[in-house]
């Protein structure tokens, strides 16, 4: 490849992508010489607003037109943009935590926390607009690295070593499952370039293949499962959100799991929802039961464990892996709003979760504690932190007039409006959302009919203000005006261009 080759690229639809490898690079070599003594908030401002003139240039892009470069390896498409925003925005809002995030402990390298998530998010961001499965892959690889030192980043609490080593052997696990799925798919079509793949597999008629295709399947949905969190890939979740420290856990829970959706959709909806020829069915639609097992046993799993939970971090961890089966029900419904259903959902769940996860974070620090009771008496000492909280908790049980209702009712909805219609699935979301009622509401007690144990306030970073009002802001408007959300979506048409 000549100079002038690539002087022709339309490199500016890589700007989002090029400003945060910037800034994580600049953060690395500032961090090289800022004495050990020093403190390290200023690295965290830096990576903040690098994310927001990422997230601004995203914007400019917005209504540009569907732009592949590099041999089609990168693809700008409403998928890219509109998944994006979610994984800059949830970023943003984590940053502000992990600036105001003192532990008891002192972390040693507390500089590095910056730029590795920089280069997480960045691997997540290259899935999001990944059109070859070398350079999905790739992302993916940067996104788990980063994610596995992240959690470690406290080296002397044997809680997050414990964790960091689960994460390490279980990820590299399910990586190498994906992998071997994925390696089905390239010997097959001999192309790793994810349209190409389409549309070869749309050609494919013979029933000898179509068994490989459905191994291949299977061991690539399989191997993604984990970083869904999705049951019963999930065991790793409980143990690393309780040794993490809580911005960590804050990104692992909003953003790798929506990276995780996104390179599942990148790759299972654009590779296996082609019909083949001769066929009735494509084999997505063939295969949508399993999913369906997978979402209803993940939902069950997530929202059932959860009730036995004390330790708020590993409750809201079985928590997580329950929402990820509410968003599976999405996509095995496979309805013609599943794009935006998943969206919507995935955008409420970054303000809920990032949310609660902000309060837990200063009284968690406060008490030096993650149990349940630290919440005891909350309304007393912070009552608007107790409002806030309790918002962010409706939203995650789904009542009505929060976000969360709104994204369970899109897929709720989207299960009935295809044929044949999944009745099961729907009435196995109905009844873990009230099973799920028991222990968020747990907290509702401790915070407002509980004793108050420490009478004195407490102290609220202006960060972790920022992010609660921000959250509840997000929480409440989505929930009373969810055409918000569906106004920012409209220049995609429903997503129209995902397979262009």
């Amino acid at each position: 490849m000549d100079f002038e080759t690539l002087l022709s690229y339309q490199w500016g639809v890589m700007m989002p992508e090029f400003i945060i490898l910037g800034v994580a690079v600049a953060l690395s070599l500032i961090d090289l010489f800022i004495p050990e003594n020093r403190n390290r908030q200023l690295l965290g401002l830096f990576a903040f607003v690098g994310v927001a003139v990422s997230f601004v240039s995203l914007l400019g892009l917005w209504t540009s037109d569907v732009t592949s470069i590099l041999d089609d390896t990168f693809r700008l498409d409403s998928f890219a943009k509109s998944f994006k925003a979610l994984l800059l925005i949830g970023s943003a809002l984590v940053l502000l935590l992990a600036i105001h995030y003192e532990p008891n402990e002192r972390i040693a390298y507390r500089g590095e926390f910056y730029y590795l998530f920089l280069t997480a998010l960045l691997g997540a961001m290259m899935m999001a607009s990944s059109g070859d499965l070398i350079t999905l892959f790739v992302g993916l690889e940067l996104l788990s690295i980063s994610s596995y030192i992240l959690v470690a980043i406290r080296k002397k609490h044997t809680l997050a070593n414990e964790a960091a080593l689960k994460y390490v052997i279980t990820g590299s696990i399910a990586t190498a499952i994906t992998l071997f799925g994925m390696s089905y798919i390239f010997g097959f079509t001999g192309s790793t370039n994810i349209k190409e793949i389409a549309v070869q597999l749309a050609s494919t008629s013979d029933e000898n293949h179509q068994y490989v295709l459905s191994l291949a399947f299977l061991l690539t949905f399989v191997g993604l499962s984990f970083k869904l969190a999705s049951a019963p890939f999930h065991m790793w979740a409980p143990d690393v959100y309780q040794g993490a420290t809580t911005p960590v856990v804050s990104f692992l829970s909003v953003v790798s799991k929506t990276a995780g959706f996104v390179i599942v959709l990148r790759v299972i909806v654009s590779v296996f929802a082609q019909t083949p020829a001769g066929s009735s069915a494509s084999m997505l639609m063939t295969l949508a039961p399993y999913i369906a097992f997978l979402a209803g046993a993940t939902m069950i799993i997530g929202n059932t464990i959860a009730l036995r939970q004390r330790n708020v971090k590993r409750m809201l961890a079985y928590s997580s892996v329950a929402h990820a089966g509410y968003v599976l029900v999405a996509f095995a419904s496979l309805s013609m709003f599943m794009f935006e259903a998943i969206w919507f959902y995935l955008l409420a769940y970054v303000f809920m979760t990032i949310g609660a996860f902000a309060i837990l974070q200063v009284v968690s620090q406060h008490h030096d504690d993650e149990d349940i009771s630290i919440f005891a008496g909350l309304y007393r000492r912070s009552p608007l932190m107790a409002i806030a909280m309790t918002i962010f908790l409706l939203s995650l049980a789904g009542i009505p007039g929060t976000a969360g209702f709104i994204g369970k009712m899109n897929i709720f909805l989207g299960a009935f409006i295809v044929e044949p219609a999944h009745y099961v699935l729907a009435s196995i979301m109905v009844i873990t959302t009230v099973i799920s009622y028991v222990y968020y509401f747990g907290i509702f007690v401790q915070m407002f009919f509980r004793p108050v144990e420490h009478t004195h306030r407490l102290e609220w970073p202006p960060g972790v203000i920022a992010v609660v009002v921000i959250c509840v802001i997000g929480t409440v408007l989505l929930g009373v005006f969810p055409n918000i959300a569906y106004d920012f979506l409209a220049p995609f048409e429903h997503f129209s261009d995902f397979l262009q």
